[in-house]
């Protein structure tokens, strides 16, 4: 009869489990393709690193200890669980024939029981008590707790077993079989066998076994779903060298009217899939510098609603309900979020860098910025004369194009145009260009290279904006003409190595021109100068500054392209300076508030990003800030002055730094 019981249990259970799986996917299916399967050993060096290591889960030490705990618990009570199933079948059944690995999965098995209650109740603590404020998402509260008792109820029910075990065969245990903390408590509360322990195995057996399907079928309906989700998701992130790189959209498709995502059928399957994966744990929404300064962004609920709007529209879709369907009316865009949420993004990368599930926040919100921008033509005011500008002035800035090389003047650098040899294209970039501040940085990164003897040149007035600003904003169409019209430009010249000051320009040039065939190596003029310090061809004064420097990193140089040190090591080379590092720096970076375009929009919501940054720059009590991004420049430099700080605090980039303390 137990067997019957459990046959008809097990298979009612396994058959929901898959009906579920399966309804999900066709939700999933409904999506854009995308080609998620190049690079498989990278793919799977990712699961190893990032799902089964933990890396991104333990950049939060205490959180992360403790789902470091609960998940290789649960890894390794599988084969627990497995058992228990199979003693469904055949009662007598053991792992013990595994001989000495037995004595391994028994010992491990024991001890990790302790770590994952212990676990457990830490986390319901943080929750529950503690009440730790990214952990506070209303109506998520009952969810957590029932998947973390059932989590507790799957420990509680091995030990029962395993207590009760121990008592039934009389404390004589298997051949390799070793629980010392089942062992203490068998004899805790047991002399040996009587029907009492019988009784209470077969309760703790279908405890283990009911608690167990119970929590698998309760996974699809639950923001616990990442359980089973979240290892495919870790294999199909982004990956290769242009991995944080924009998809092209095909605008030469005539017979394509939807440009961007209004809803999340538009989205890519990759896309949909991160709404299953989201843990909603919150770390995306803490890092994010909208969210942190009262901005309506959370790049949780921006996934959180991907996943609420395919489970509300998917069935519909696959049942064939017309356009007259209230459901079917809405949008993910507009009805889920907001334009105002969309538009708070600075794509500084620190929600994708700090998920982890890598769930690709940054693509998705850019995906909705082009529906809005292309399809509706429907984006803030400011952005009129931005994108006005760009397409008649090639430059996001109301300057006349003809005066892009004026501050060259005097310095006798040569145009491609005037003599197309030289090693490097030195890609001054619009605000290198045009910007009377970030000119200065400009002039000094070109003595740098001068004294240097570096063989450079410059495009001069062929040089147009590269595109990111507007590609970032969504204007795909304005974004391509301007990188295929600087891609022509470069190959016409042959060009083969280009160094730019401006990180925005360098990480389009590097990692997104390939897509129009511009294929350069691109190096950052911080990388040019550590290169020349290190060679000898730049030396430094002795005995000269009596500094206190701190650096800001820049999104698109530290997240965007891995670059950390080398805007550092030339500061600390210089005699006499102090590098101070803030509380969140080098892949914690805060962001300036100027990415995706935001340096061209007010901050309507909140207090502004760039004051934060700058309070806590000047906290470190730093008489410089050093930047390496002409946005981060002005964007520390304004929120330094709204501070009252200017007198006491400068902003300067690191080449004007080296050049002032240079030989």
């Amino acid at each position: 009869m137990r067997q019957i019981i459990f046959l008809i249990i097990f298979v009612g259970a396994i058959g929901f489990f898959v009906y579920n799986l399966r309804r999900i996917l066709s939700y999933i299916k409904l999506a854009q393709p995308e080609n998620r399967f190049d690079h498989p050993l990278q793919r799977i060096k990712n699961v190893l690193k990032i799902g089964l290591a933990q890396s991104k889960i333990l950049r939060e030490p205490v959180a992360g200890l403790i789902h470091v705990l609960i998940f290789w618990g649960f890894l390794l009570f599988l084969l627990a669980v497995l058992e228990a199933i199979i003693q469904g079948f055949y009662p007598p059944f053991s792992w013990h024939f595994l001989g000495p690995i037995f004595s391994l999965l028994t010992l491990v098995q024991d001890f990790f029981g302790l770590f994952v209650i212990i676990a457990v109740l830490w986390a319901l603590y943080r929750r529950f008590v503690q009440k730790v404020a990214r952990l506070q998402l209303e109506g998520h509260g009952l969810d957590a707790a029932a998947i973390l008792l059932m989590i507790l109820g799957v420990v509680v029910a091995m030990f029962g077993q395993n207590i009760t075990h121990i008592a039934n065969a009389n404390f004589q245990l298997a051949d390799y079989e070793l629980r010392p903390v089942s062992f203490f408590f068998s004899g805790l509360f047991f002399s040996g066998a009587t029907e009492t322990s019988k009784t209470l195995y077969e309760f703790f057996w279908w405890m283990h076994i009911i608690v167990v399907f119970a929590f698998m079928n309760f996974l699809p309906y639950s923001k616990h779903f990442h359980v089973v989700t979240s290892l495919p998701n870790v294999y199909f992130k982004k990956v290769g060298p242009h991995k944080n790189a924009l998809k092209k959209l095909n605008l030469e498709d005539e017979n394509f009217t939807q440009y961007g995502a209004s809803d999340f059928e538009h989205l890519n399957w990759k896309q949909v899939l991160d709404g299953f994966a989201c843990t909603e744990c919150g770390r995306c929404t803490a890092s994010c510098p909208a969210a942190n300064t009262g901005k309506k962004l959370s790049p949780r609920e921006i996934i959180g609603s991907i996943r609420r709007r395919t489970e509300a529209k998917a069935p519909l879709l696959l049942a064939g309900a017309g356009e007259d369907n209230e459901i079917i009316q809405k949008t993910l865009v507009h009805n889920y979020i907001t334009d105002d949420e969309l538009w708070a993004c600075t794509t500084c990368m620190a929600c994708v860098y700090e998920c982890p599930v890598t769930i690709e926040h940054v693509d998705s919100i850019v995906d909705m910025r082009r529906n809005l921008v292309l399809t509706e033509s429907n984006f803030p005011a400011e952005l009129n004369v931005v994108f006005k500008n760009i397409e008649t002035n090639f430059t996001p800035w109301a300057f006349n194009s003809q005066d892009r090389a004026n501050w060259a003047e005097g310095m006798n650098i040569k145009t491609m145009a005037e003599d197309p040899g030289g090693e490097y294209l030195f890609w001054v970039g619009c605000a290198g260009s045009f910007d009377a501040r970030y000119q200065k940085v400009t002039k000094a990164f070109a003595q740098i290279m001068q004294k240097a003897n570096i063989d450079f040149r410059i495009l001069g007035v062929e040089e147009k904006c590269n595109g990111d600003t507007a590609r970032r904003l969504g204007n795909e169409y304005l974004a391509q003409m301007m990188m295929q019209e600087n891609t022509e430009t470069l190959n016409n010249y042959g060009v083969k190595k280009i160094v730019t000051g401006c990180p925005h320009c360098y990480n389009s040039l590097k990692h997104e021109y390939p897509q129009f065939g511009g294929n350069f190596e691109v190096i950052h003029h911080s990388e040019m100068i550590q290169k020349l310090l290190g060679e000898g061809k730049i030396k430094l004064k002795e005995g000269n500054a009596n500094s206190k420097i701190t650096y800001h990193d820049s999104c698109y140089l530290g997240r965007y392209n891995d670059i950390y040190d080398s805007p550092r090591d030339p500061l600390k080379m210089i005699d006499g300076v102090e590098l101070v590092e803030m509380k969140r720096s080098r892949d914690k970076g805060f962001c300036c508030g100027a990415g995706g375009g935001r340096m061209f929009l007010e901050e309507k919501e909140g207090t502004r990003i760039n004051i934060n940054r700058a309070e806590e720059a000047v906290n470190t009590s730093a008489d410089t800030i050093a930047s390496a991004c002409p946005f981060c420049m002005t964007m520390m430099t304004d929120g330094v002055k709204s501070l009252d700080k200017a007198e006491e605090v400068q902003v300067k980039d690191i080449a004007e730094l080296i050049l002032e303390n240079s030989v």
